[in-house]
């Protein structure tokens, strides 16, 4: 018998609380916005990024308008 492979999975920490000098998330700030969006322009949810509720909401908000706006 083998004996059971631990996998190790770090917590995820919401980007935006853990460091204060991130910038504001604002749906002109391209940069900010395309690390949660996939290739075909879906929202990353938050179990796999790690954000907090608070910031997820502020992220999809701020994604929405940027594809009203393009």
């Amino acid at each position: 018998m083998r004996p059971k492979k631990r996998i190790f999975q770090r917590k995820k920490v919401c980007r935006f609380c853990s460091d204060p000098e991130q910038p504001t998330i604002d749906y002109k700030d391209v940069k900010v916005i395309r690390n949660f969006v996939t290739e075909r322009g879906k929202i990353i949810p938050r179990r796999i990024y790690g954000t907090c509720a608070t910031h997820q909401r502020q992220l999809c908000e701020a994604i929405k308008r940027a594809r009203q706006i393009a």
